[in-house]
């Protein structure tokens, strides 16, 4: 009966999909034949994650264990919320699980987020303004999160080497809410684009944390120049 209804979801995608084609441009049609061929993108119709992103960060904890049951995390860039998802379910802050200690989950965006049970959003809020920063520090438990997370980017200018710099630019401002509110033994997970600004990012990361990884999950594209830092063990610096 599952299996059923997965294809059945899958099919009408397919033909809802198929009718937006018409008068699109050919590098839109591209796209949405991308769209129709990824696993990820009917896997996240099926179990019912606001798009493909969640599978990035499903695999990269699955590896890893970031996100455990009572942890606070931060996700910048959260819009439309998939990876907020995520991080619900692992950290158990819709209270879920009973038996489970629950977490917290705040998600910040410039944009609009619809609501999710368990989650706290913070729509149309700069992560790098200080009155963010502030009510962050309101809303988590004693001030502090034991993770930070960033799927977010710049939107694309159509020059790689400008978006590059500009994301990294991005990465780079959250060291400085780590900061403001990062547990010390804390980690922080970022999305950049490979380029020659990355090991400005990489160097500037390891300076506060003890681990510094990159990371390219399997929902990746691997055509794509997305990578995810992966710092651990947050080392506050003295004043």
């Amino acid at each position: 009966m599952w299996r059923f209804s997965l294809q059945k979801r899958c099919f009408h995608c397919s033909l809802s999909a198929m009718k937006k084609l018409k008068g699109k441009t050919a590098a839109e049609q591209r796209w949405v034949l991308r769209q129709l061929k990824d696993p990820y993108v009917k896997a996240s119709h099926a179990l019912n994650f606001r798009c493909r992103s969640a599978f990035k960060l499903l695999q990269i904890d699955d590896k890893f264990r970031l996100l455990q049951p009572g942890s606070s995390v931060v996700d910048c860039g959260a819009a439309p919320g998939a990876w907020s998802q995520v991080a619900v379910q692992r950290v158990n802050s819709a209270g879920t699980d009973q038996d489970l200690p629950r977490g917290t989950v705040i998600g910040i965006d410039l944009l609009n987020i619809p609501p999710l049970d368990g989650a706290h959003f913070l729509s149309s809020h700069d992560v790098t303004d200080p009155a963010t920063h502030a009510k962050l520090r309101e809303l988590l438990p004693q001030g502090e999160a034991h993770i930070i997370l960033s799927d977010m980017a710049p939107n694309a200018s159509g020059f790689r080497d400008m978006d590059h710099e500009r994301l990294i630019t991005m990465c780079l401002s959250l060291i400085d809410l780590a900061e403001k509110i990062l547990l010390p033994g804390g980690s922080l997970l970022c999305k950049y684009w490979d380029g020659v600004f990355s090991h400005q990012l990489q160097e500037k990361l390891s300076s506060v944390f003890s681990s510094v990884r990159t990371i390219k999950p399997q929902a990746s594209r691997m055509d794509s120049a997305e990578k995810y830092f992966l710092a651990r063990m947050y080392r506050k610096p003295f004043k």
